[in-house]
């Protein structure tokens, strides 16, 4: 099953059946609608529309959420109770108020001379997953015989590392949401014990077995302890990162930086398929189970309301541009609509409502390229870091790394020359 798959089926095992308690989505916590109200008259209905329409809420949205008339949009706070925020639109452009955020779009940045394009911007990497001790428990781990094992969290701590140094050099100030194979969560899978019991029971399993005793086993998603360990690195990992991001380090941008795969079997007698691809996310795109959720509801309102897309898109676009000519490989298609929508012009980059991409209050782009598990992107990865170029697979190529960094970093130097000092 390709990844990106098998993380939406985990996520409504898990939303759709929590929901029913509190109407939020997995350790969620109660919005504060009354930090909208210093988004009144900042957009106007037609940038809401487009915004509500062609970008968060492509799939449709029931009309009892969000009503969009010609001088408000009502906005339900809470199904038990129906109660509802109001939104005061911009009469135009001219008339809006400024929109309250803690991050800088490049174009109120001023312009700069030299080597330092990125003078100025507030960077903050998030290395994907975890990697170590973890990676097995992530299922981000596989082993070819008596290779150096292959780990996601590994790895994009490794481009992460190198994509400072240059970022650096061009002027930004870098920050690490993760810089080591620790989490940044201080809960363990075992403090979820018992929300995940629940979780299970009220997903139809009456009494669920406590541990997984075959990792093939095609029911371990019903036990304790699975559910446990998903509630710890993904969704209570997730949440930590995003408080370390919203409270501490305020970045102007984000980039989450994965490696993707596609089925592999048997970690330890993998498949290695020829086929590798890239592509990259924003967020967008929420399904409608995902709205009825009030929290889910509130970050996306809020999301959309900061304007952060109208620097992910053009930026993300950019991004997939360079590391589409760096790493010459084709986009990924996703093999059905059903939680993603194309968007930008590079043919790389998707809308899709992911945890980090949601909560990160700032723009963020989320990376994807390589496929771990092909034979191509493995026999790199067992090349390890190197300088200058090698012979792999019959080609001269910097290291995957390298490549990896160094794509996203031009792109961020393409995007910011341009954009800088355009007015805010």
């Amino acid at each position: 099953m390709k990844r990106t798959a098998l993380l939406t089926f985990c996520f409504f095992t898990l939303a759709l059946t929590d929901r029913a308690a509190e109407n939020l989505g997995i350790l969620g916590a109660h919005p504060r609608w009354s930090v909208l109200e210093s988004y009144q008259e900042t957009i106007t209905h037609d940038e809401f529309a487009h915004l509500i329409y062609d970008v968060y809420c492509t799939h449709g949205i029931a009309p009892d959420l969000i009503e969009v008339n010609t001088d408000t949009a009502r906005i339900l706070t809470n199904r038990e109770s129906q109660n509802f925020f109001t939104l005061r639109f911009a009469k135009d452009d001219t008339s809006r108020n400024p929109v309250p955020r803690l991050w800088h779009p490049a174009k109120s940045l001023p312009q700069t001379k030299g080597h330092k394009p990125l003078a100025g911007v507030r960077i903050a990497l998030d290395p994907g997953h975890l990697g170590g001790e973890w990676a097995k428990m992530e299922e981000r781990w596989f082993q070819v015989d008596s290779t150096q094992p292959v780990q996601e969290g590994d790895l994009t701590l490794k481009v992460a590392r190198l994509l400072a140094l240059r970022l650096r050099e061009l002027g930004a100030k870098v920050f690490f949401v993760r810089n080591s194979n620790e989490p940044i969560t201080a809960k363990r899978p075992d403090d979820f014990r018992e929300l995940a019991r629940k979780i299970l029971i009220r997903n139809g399993v009456p009494q669920p077995r406590a541990d997984v005793l075959d990792p093939n086993d095609p029911e371990k998603e019903q036990t304790v302890r699975w559910q446990s360990e998903i509630l710890f690195y993904r969704y209570s990992e997730i949440r930590r990162r995003a408080a370390l991001v919203n409270f501490k380090l305020h970045p102007d941008l984000v980039l989450c930086l994965h490696f993707n795969a596609e089925g592999w079997g048997d970690p330890n007698n993998p498949t290695l398929p020829d086929i590798n691809h890239l592509h990259l996310l924003v967020n967008g795109s929420y399904l409608q189970q995902e709205l009825e959720l009030d929290d889910e509801r509130f970050e996306m309102i809020r999301r959309l309301l900061s304007r952060a897309y109208d620097q992910e898109l053009p930026l993300a676009d950019t991004i997939a541009g360079t590391m589409a000519r760096e790493t010459q490989l084709p986009p990924y298609q996703y093999p059905t609509t059903n939680s993603t929508t194309k968007v930008g012009t590079s043919g790389y980059l998707y809308a899709r409502n992911l945890l980090a991409t949601r909560l990160y209050r700032c723009p963020v782009v989320y990376c994807e390229p390589y496929v771990m598990n092909s034979k191509d992107a493995f026999a790199r990865i067992q090349a390890g870091d190197y300088e200058g170029t090698r012979n792999v697979n019959g080609l001269e190529r910097k290291s995957i790394f390298r490549e990896y960094a160094d794509s996203v970093a031009d792109g961020l130097v393409e995007y910011y020359s341009k954009a800088r000092g355009k007015g805010d």
